[in-house]
């Protein structure tokens, strides 16, 4: 069931993920500094001055200006308008994946609220990670609370409480089994990778034990092909630390998107299906 025209869900989904690309990047510079992501306001790197709000506008204030401050001229990196635009393309992506999915209007919106979120954490978490190798315990833990409770609404909502038991099973799951590879290989896996991965196994589960399966495995497929491509190119050396947290949530997304089909494919292979 369509509860709203796909094209105004798309367009207003892209909007908001415009505005979350804008507090992302606060969050990506911020959060690892820990300095508070509501006050100051922003400001310029450089000369410290505050950026006006017609130069906050995502995406477009930065082409106006065509990369530069308006008071100093030093450059604004790329990552800012890249980040705002990645943001509203996946926002998009992921409302127009799930809003013809059926189910009742407040189901159906409090998934796509949730995932949205999800999304969103992704973006911030990978790109922290990628910087710092470190995934911030302010980022990880409320994800707990607040994907628990939406989730949580969707089950009441459409009265599918077994999606919501597999969620928990699924976060039990997960994350004990990164927290076990963590205890046996404590320089492959930390415990940022532990936290994380329960958040990921709530979410997987709760779309099915197939994107369970599914996101955890394209995780260690996707993270070890990168760091054996990396070995091979000479860019690193066996030992090196390679965040993993990216792979992760990428490994988890292609689990939400594809998995329920791959893992159907895999069945039918096999002749379980």
């Amino acid at each position: 069931m369509t509860i709203l025209p796909l094209p105004f869900v798309a367009v207003l989904a892209t909007v908001l993920g415009l505005v979350v690309g804008s507090f992302l990047n606060v969050v990506v510079y911020r959060v690892p500094a820990g300095v508070s992501v509501a006050s100051p306001a922003s400001a310029c790197p450089a000369c410290g001055t505050p950026i006006r709000r017609r130069d906050n506008v995502p995406v477009l204030s930065w082409l106006i200006l065509r990369g530069r401050c308006r008071d100093c001229s030093e450059p604004i990196s790329s990552r800012y308008p890249l980040v705002e635009l990645a943001t509203a393309l996946l926002f998009c992506a992921v409302a127009a994946a799930l809003w013809t999915i059926g189910g009742t209007p407040t189901g159906t919106t409090l998934l796509t609220i949730a995932l949205l979120y999800f999304m969103a954490i992704s973006v911030a978490l990978a790109l922290i990670d990628l910087d710092t190798h470190r995934l911030p315990n302010v980022i990880v833990l409320p994800a707990y609370l607040v994907l628990g409770a939406l989730l949580t609404g969707a089950s009441a909502a459409t009265g599918d409480w077994g999606a919501l038991l597999r969620g928990v099973l699924g976060m039990l799951v997960l994350g004990g089994t990164y927290l076990m590879l963590a205890v046996a290989v404590p320089d492959g896996m930390g415990f940022g990778d532990v936290k994380l991965a329960g958040v990921l196994g709530l979410v997987l589960a709760y779309l099915g034990w197939g994107s369970l399966a599914v996101g955890a495995f394209a995780a260690f497929l996707l993270g070890g092909t990168f760091a054996v491509a990396l070995v091979l190119a000479r860019r690193a050396r066996r030992g090196n630390g390679i965040p993993f947290g990216p792979w992760m949530l990428l490994g988890a997304w292609c689990g939400l998107l594809f998995g329920d089909a791959v893992w159907h494919a895999y069945l039918a292979l096999i002749g379980l299906s």
